[in-house]
Parts: C-alpha cells; structure tokens; sequence
C-alpha cells in the first residue's frame, strides 16, 4: 500500500516539474507580446512581476495638423447650424 503512495507520489511531482516549465513558458510569451504591444488584458497580474509599460504611439506633427484641421471644420458646421 505505502509503494502504491509513493509511486503516485513520485508522479505528481513529475507532473508538477513539468507544468512549471510550461507556465514559465507561458508567461514569457506573455511578457514578449505585452512589451512589443500586443492587446493583451489591461488587469493586473496576480504574480510578483512588475507590470510592463507599454510605449506611447507618437503622431506625426502632419497627422496632428489634419486632425485638427478636421475638428475645426467639425465646430464650424456646428457653429453655422446654431
């Protein structure tokens, strides 16, 4: 009885030996599409890692001037309707 133990004993532990390197495996695929910003969970993970910052997208200073120029033709339109 006590052989029948320590063999599924022996087992679990194999297991568990195995399932921790997977997890590790997980978390640094995780950890790699988080930082080359993929859109991964916003919630905070419950592990003792520091979150990962993600980069702020930059607009070029040609992107900022059509979006602007688009919002003042918005309030224009609207000014002229009311």
């Amino acid at each position: 009885m006590a052989a029948a133990f320590v063999g599924v004993l022996r087992q679990l532990r194999r297991q568990e030996r195995n399932l921790s390197g997977e997890l590790g495996r997980v978390r640094q695929a995780i950890a790699a599409l988080s930082a080359s910003g993929g859109r991964g969970s916003r919630a905070a993970s419950s592990t003792s890692e520091a979150p990962v910052r993600r980069r702020r997208r930059r607009l070029s200073a040609a992107a900022r001037a059509r979006i602007s120029a688009a919002q003042k033709r918005r309030w224009a339109k609207l000014k002229a309707k009311g």
